[in-house]
């Protein structure tokens, strides 16, 4: 592998469906016969970089580094990084995050990592870009399937804006605003980002809901509107000087504000035999204040033989204030009561250092070692009022006090690692990573524990270039998920109207799996397109679920472990270009994923298939498609669309349970170079259909207690439009 710490120094000194599965497989074969030389061709070390010169981007004009990003073939692997294992999440640094270096090197940040920055750096000021497909103790990231590397222009002083305006369409006819600007620079040795959006949020959905009584009667409708309006601000800045030829340092701030109003207007229809008994009127005020900042910074020195230190602070704090005011409304007086009050603030506040030493233990290999510290503080506070007489006062929005549930969770935690690289030869690496994690957390208030913690967390990383173009990896992992303080606390459930809170559980444990995955990526010759294959197997304990924690004869359920797992899968993913037809600017991409995760359910007695939130997990079907036509004034257009199936996509609950329906999702644009020299783009995104079907049961739990109400909703915001209007200088 190239020396990238000198180089980057010197750049800082400036199924379901069987059919699917089998035409997804017909069309890999099809695919390999075909290639085209396009205009530019990316170099390939003998260590298998893809390096990407600025005069590979130069015939479409780009107007940021995340524009240049997206003409790459197969740039999804490295920015997705291994979805088998990318599950850990958690508090702290670790040797992984965003897999984005800037000149070599790692920005000191979690909500202002190198991946953020993509957006802000204009085209303008790269020199190359690097997709790094192996492993190197010159590395400031470890752990990732790939790593982008974006290397800067050289100069003494420059200076670059970019900005952004656009303006949204909602359902309503609603029209949002926004806009954002950015400044990339360097001073002499001072490089730095500044940026500054302020982009609201904007949504309005029109839902409709069914619920049946246990004799499949109709026993009620709810007609719902609902609106959300958040006015977000953000600032970032990131400076990097370089102290000397051998000592750099960066510091990072970040800032974000958002006040959020959520309003929801309810006509609830109540029915007996068919006949309309009784029309309620009610409306949610909910608003929300959100805020949070960031500080961090790193500084490295580079001894005479090579070696070097990194040290990493970050200090980061973000406060949640929500509220919920129910009304019972009578249109007939125009006169509001209110019947519920719900209050809920969270503070999450995170101190970490990160300290290493690196040197070469050999030519061909290279240890790191160091130790992390890091103390992260929740504090969470849950009021809830109800109308039923008495006068709370302002606290409980004068309603009578029902819970007053006061938290405070502290985890202190010491991370202890040694990551050996070995060049085996010019072919193969082995990375092997021995990490130990001692943590101690104790908790306060409505519910008080203190728990010690220790894991000890290996990993093999195997890698081997068959050619320049095809590569093995094997990695063998141990992976404890950290703790989500919200389930050591009382909260709320914002998706059930009619359940006001959940219950904290204080002696919940870390769930972990050991992760076995094989994946091999072929490069097509020519820069034709990338095709990756990646299998995974995990055993996964102590999986976190709902469990049942009922006391004084009430039900009632909490997050907790609630038995063992696995979880296996298959992901298929390629991106090609079309020049077999003779359109090389053409970039089609697709793939296809698989999953099977199991566990036991210690609520119904049996192993059932993994509850599959929307976002996480599960199997699915992607499409994407790309056109650049350079000579109409750089005008691209395209689209990409996913759909879940196969998994059931439920939620259990202790006494309910949640169907979620695997609809399409997709977004569409088409952009182009005009007027002033400013790019115009349009874009469009789908109706964001949700549709749900929540089963409750009455006289006991999902298994004791016979099915009371099915409710059957679904809701929609409608396609949302936007006009872009980007520019440089």
């Amino acid at each position: 592998m190239r020396t990238l710490l000198y180089q980057h120094l010197g750049a800082n000194r400036i199924v379901n469906n069987k059919h699917l599965a089998v035409s997804y497989i017909y069309f890999f074969v099809i695919i390999l016969g075909f290639s085209h030389v396009s205009a530019q061709v990316p170099e390939t070390a003998d260590d298998a970089t893809v390096t990407y010169p600025a005069e590979y981007f130069a015939q479409f004009n780009p107007y940021s580094v995340n524009d240049m990003l997206q003409r790459i073939p197969g740039i999804s692997l490295a920015r997705g990084g291994s979805r088998s294992a990318s599950r850990g999440g958690g508090r702290g640094l670790g040797a992984g995050g965003e897999q984005v270096l800037i000149n070599g090197r790692r920005i000191a940040g979690k909500s202002n990592e190198g991946d953020s920055q993509l957006s802000r750096i204009p085209a303008s000021e790269v020199r190359y870009i690097e997709i790094i497909r192996g492993t190197s103790g010159e590395l400031d990231v470890r752990g990732g399937t790939q790593v982008i590397n974006v290397v800067l222009n050289e100069a003494l002083s420059s200076v670059s804006f970019a900005y952004e305006v656009n303006t949204d369409r909602a359902l309503d006819g609603t029209l949002i605003p926004g806009g954002k600007i950015s400044a990339t620079g360097q001073y002499g040795a001072l490089n730095y980002f500044l940026s500054a959006e302020r982009e609201p949020r904007y949504d309005y959905r029109d839902g409709f809901e069914r619920a049946l009584n246990r004799y499949g009667d109709l026993a009620e409708t709810v007609s719902r509107d609902e609106t959300t309006d958040g006015w977000p601000i953000s600032l970032t800045a990131n400076f990097g000087y370089e102290l000397s030829p051998t000592d750099t340092a960066n510091l990072n701030f970040s800032w974000t504000g958002n006040d959020v109003e959520y309003d929801t207007d309810r006509v609830i229809t109540r029915y007996e035999s068919d006949t309309v008994m009784s029309r309620i009127f009610e409306r949610d005020s909910q608003p929300s204040d959100q805020i949070g900042f960031e500080i961090g910074g790193d500084y490295m020195h580079v001894f005479g033989n090579g070696s070097r230190w990194k040290t990493i602070a970050i200090v980061n704090e973000k406060e949640n204030e929500f509220e919920r005011n129910r009304f019972k409304v009578d249109p007939s007086i125009s006169k509001e009561t209110k019947d519920l009050y719900l209050f809920n603030y969270e503070k999450y506040q995170e101190r970490i250092i990160r300290s290493s030493y690196v040197f070469n233990f050999s030519q061909s290999q290279s240890i790191e070692a160091g130790a992390e510290r890091a103390q992260t503080i929740v504090d969470t506070s849950l009021r809830l009022g109800l109308l039923t007489g008495e006068d709370g006062g302002k606290e409980f929005g004068g309603l009578t006090p029902v819970t007053n549930s006061l938290g405070s969770v502290e985890e202190m935690r010491l991370e202890y690692f040694t990551i050996h690289n070995w060049s085996m030869n010019n072919r193969m690496t082995l990375e092997t990573t021995l990490l130990f994690e001692n943590s101690s957390i104790s908790q306060s208030g409505t519910l008080a524990n203190s728990r010690n913690f220790s894991f000890f967390r290996p990993k093999v990383d195997y890698r081997f270039d068959i050619t320049p173009t095809i590569q093995f990896r094997g990695i063998i992992q141990k992976i404890v998920n950290q703790l989500s303080f919200r389930d050591f606390t009382a909260g709320v459930d914002q998706r059930d109207d009619e359940q006001n809170s959940f219950e904290g559980n204080s002696d919940i444990r870390q769930m972990s799996w050991w992760n076995y995955e094989a994946n091999l990526e072929y490069r097509l010759p020519q820069d034709a397109g990338v095709i990756n294959t990646q299998l995974y197997y995990q055993t996964v304990f102590d999986v976190i679920d709902n469990v049942d924690v009922s006391q004084n004869g009430e039900t009632l359920s909490a997050r907790g472990n609630t038995g063992n797992g696995r979880r296996y899968g298959l992901n298929l993913s390629n991106s090609l270009r079309l020049g077999f037809l003779g359109q090389p600017n053409m970039l089609l991409t697709a793939g296809l994923s698989v999953e099977e995760a199991t566990h036991y359910d210690s609520i119904l007695g049996r192993d059932r298939e993994r509850s599959m939130p929307s976002n996480a997990g599960g199997s699915r079907y992607a499409i994407g498609f790309r056109h650049d036509i350079p000579r109409l004034n750089n005008t691209n257009w395209g689209f990409n669309g996913n759909k879940r199936f196969l998994n059931d996509f439920m939620g259990w609950d202790i006494d309910k349970t949640e169907h979620y329906s695997p609809d399409w999702s997709w977004f569409a644009w088409a952009e182009t170079q005009a007027w002033g020299g400013l790019v115009y783009r349009f874009e469009a995104r789908d109706s964001g259909e949700r549709c749900r079907l929540r089963t409750r049961y009455a006289g006991g739990t999902t298994i004791t207690g016979y099915v009371n109400e099915i409710e059957d909703s679904c809701s929609i915001n409608g396609p949302v439009y936007a006009i872009k209007i980007r520019g440089t200088f």
